[in-house]
C-alpha cells in the first residue's frame, strides 16, 4: 500500500509532458548550470588565500585551533544545509533552493570587509556555509536530473570541475589583489560580484528540473543493492550512512577527503608564508591544487562512467595521501608545487566518482535526499579537519598535523577497497 501511495503521489505531481533526459538534449540548461556552479565555487574561493592570513595578520590569532574556527563554522553549517537541501529540493523544487542559497550569501562579503572582530568573520562563514550547502547541492541534483545514468560521472565531473576551477581562479586572483591592495576590501569585492551574477542567472534563466527526476523514476524498474522507491528520510539516512556497503563507504571517503581539504585551506597558507614564501607564491600554491582538481574532473568523471567508481576512489585517496606526505616533509616552493598537483589529481579522481556512485545506487525518487546525506558527511569533514588539524598543529606543529591527515586519508582508501561493491557504476 505504501508503495502504491508513493507511486500515486509521483503520478499526481508529474508534468503532463514527460521530460527528455540526456546531456545533448538539455545542453543549454546544463551549460548554464555549469556556469552557475563556477560562480558558486568562486564565492567560496574568495576566502582560500586571504582568510588564513587575515586571522594571523589582522586579528593576531596565535593558536591554530582558534584561527580555524571559521572553517569549523563553515563546515558545520554547510554540512547541515546539504542534508536539508536534498529534502527541500524534493519538496519545493530545485530552483527555489538554488535561489535561496544565493540570497543568503548577499551579506557575506560585507561582513568580511567590515567585520571589526573575528566573531564577525566566523558568523560570515556560517552564512557562507549555508549558502554553499544550498547552491552547490542544488546544482549537483539538477545536473543528475538532466542526464541519463550512463552520463552521470561525466555530469558530475563537469559540475565539480566548474566549481573548483572557480575556486582556483578566485584564489589566484584574490592572492594578487591582496598583495597589491591589501587583505581588505579588494579580494571580497570579487566575491560580491559573483553573488550578484549568480543570483541574477538563477532567478532569470535557470529552469526547474524536478520533472526530469520523475521521468527517470517512471522508467526505473529496480535499483542496485535492493533499495526501494518508498523509503522514509530516516531510512535513507541510515542506508546512506551505515547499512549499504557502497553508500557508506562513499560517505566516509567524502568526509575524509574534505577533512584534508579543510587542512589545506586553513594551514597551508600559514605554513608556506612562515617558510619565507611571498604572498604571490602562496596564492599560486593555493590556486594550483583546486585548478588541477577542477581541470582533472573533466576527464575523471567520464572515465569512471566507463571503468567504474571504486578503483578511481581508492587510487585518488592514495595519491592525496602521497601529496600530503610531500607537504609534511618539504620546506620549499618546488616540492610544495608538486604536492599541490598531486593533491589536485587525487581529488579529481575521487570527487566526481563519489557523487556519481551515490546516484548509481540511490533510487530517483530519493536520490536528492541521499545526495544530501552524503554531502552532510562529506562537508562535516571541514569541521573535523579544522578541529583535528588545529589541535595537532598547536601541540606538535603543522608538519605533524599534515602527516597525520595523510595517514588517515590512506586508511580511508583502504576502507573503500574493502567495503565498496565493485559493480556499482552506471554501465556495469
Amino acid at each position: 500500500m505504501a508503495r502504491t501511495r508513493a507511486r500515486t503521489t509521483a503520478e499526481n505531481n508529474a508534468d503532463p509532458v514527460a521530460a527528455v533526459l540526456g546531456l545533448r538534449e538539455n545542453l543549454a540548461q546544463f551549460t548554464l548550470l555549469v556556469a552557475v556552479n563556477a560562480l558558486v565555487g568562486g564565492t567560496h574561493g574568495q576566502e582560500r588565500t586571504v582568510l588564513p592570513l587575515l586571522a594571523s595578520q589582522t586579528f593576531n590569532l596565535d593558536l591554530y585551533t582558534s584561527a580555524l574556527t571559521y572553517i569549523l563554522a563553515f563546515g558545520l553549517s554547510k554540512a547541515a544545509m546539504n542534508y536539508f537541501a536534498g529534502t527541500l529540493s524534493d519538496r519545493y523544487g530545485r530552483k527555489p533552493v538554488l535561489v535561496a542559497g544565493w540570497l543568503i550569501a548577499i551579506p557575506v562579503p560585507v561582513m568580511l570587509i567590515f567585520g571589526p572582530s573575528w566573531g564577525w568573520i566566523v558568523a560570515a562563514n556560517v552564512l557562507l556555509g549555508v549558502s554553499q550547502g544550498l547552491t552547490w547541492s542544488a546544482a549537483v541534483i539538477m545536473k543528475m536530473d538532466l542526464v541519463v545514468p550512463k552520463q552521470r560521472g561525466l555530469a558530475m565531473g563537469l559540475n565539480e570541475s566548474a566549481g573548483y576551477l572557480g575556486v582556483a581562479v578566485t584564489a589566484l586572483a584574490t592572492g594578487y589583489i591582496a598583495s597589491t591592495y591589501g587583505l581588505r576590501p579588494g579580494p571580497f569585492l570579487l566575491g560580491a560580484a559573483y553573488i550578484a551574477l549568480g543570483l541574477g542567472l538563477s532567478v532569470l534563466a535557470v529552469r526547474e528540473t524536478r520533472q526530469h527526476a520523475r521521468t527517470e523514476a517512471s522508467q526505473h524498474a529496480s535499483t542496485q543493492g535492493g533499495a526501494h522507491a518508498d523509503l522514509t528520510t530516516g531510512q535513507i539516512f541510515t542506508l546512506t550512512s551505515f547499512k549499504d556497503r557502497s553508500l557508506s563507504a562513499v560517505s566516509q571517503a567524502g568526509m575524509v577527503n574534505n577533512l584534508n581539504d579543510g587542512l589545506a585551506w586553513g594551514l597551508f597558507p600559514v605554513l608556506f608564508l612562515g617558510a619565507g614564501l611571498s604572498l604571490s607564491q602562496v596564492g599560486i600554491l593555493a590556486a594550483v591544487y583546486p585548478a588541477v582538481w577542477g581541470a582533472g574532473q573533466l576527464f575523471t568523471g567520464a572515465a569512471s562512467d566507463r571503468w567504474g567508481r571504486k578503483w578511481f576512489i581508492v587510487a585518488g585517496m592514495t595519491i592525496q595521501a602521497v601529496g600530503l606526505a610531500v607537504v609534511a616533509w618539504s620546506h620549499s616552493f618546488g616540492p610544495w608545487l608538486l604536492a599541490a598537483v598531486l593533491l589536485g589529481l587525487g581529488t579529481a579522481m575521487v570527487y566526481p566518482a563519489l557523487l556519481a556512485a551515490i546516484g548509481d545506487v540511490a533510487h530517483p525518487h530519493w536520490r536528492a535526499r541521499s545526495v544530501g546525506v552524503y554531502r552532510l558527511w562529506r562537508d562535516s569533514g571541514f569541521a573535523v579537519g579544522a578541529l583535528l588539524a588545529g589541535f595537532l598543529a598547536d601541540f606538535y606543529g603543522i608538519p605533524t598535523a599534515v602527516a597525520a591527515v595523510a595517514a588517515l586519508t590512506a586508511g580511508s582508501g583502504v576502507v573503500v577497497a574493502v567495503r565498496m561493491r565493485g559493480n556499482d557504476h552506471a554501465t556495469g
